[in-house]
């Protein structure tokens, strides 16, 4: 009875440590009035955000207004290798980079040509 009862004790001292707050280290946030913005924060355990936007005209009309931004996020991964992705979310839609994210594998050489070849006739 000893014994579950310090396993129980074990766990819920266990569950506190897994569910105590990350300390935000540093924090800014820049607004101004004509819709740009800027913030970033880094918390303790190594956590960084950016993000930075602006308004810009998307369409042909000039109520046509949409927000593009840019930023990065980076965090350590269990095994300790630090992750980072860069991005951008404009009026080409969200694109995001980083070097653990997966790439296509090249164009196979045949694919290449049949494109050139239909491109130099006119049907692309």
């Amino acid at each position: 009875m000893k014994f579950v009862i310090i396993v129980a004790l074990f766990s819920v001292a266990l569950a506190a440590k897994l569910d105590a707050p990350i300390e935000i280290i540093s924090s800014n946030i820049d607004m101004k009035e004509d819709g740009s913005y800027s913030f970033d924060f880094e918390s303790a355990d190594g956590t960084k955000v950016s993000e930075s936007g602006s308004q810009k005209q998307v369409g042909p009309k000039p109520e046509d207004i949409g927000t593009v931004s840019k930023g990065s996020y980076s965090y350590t991964s269990p095994d300790g290798v630090v992750i980072t992705v860069n991005w951008t979310a404009d009026e080409n839609g969200f694109q995001a980079t980083g070097d653990h994210l997966p790439t296509p594998p090249p164009m196979p050489e045949h694919v290449v040509k049949m494109l050139a070849d239909l491109k130099a006739a006119g049907l692309l």
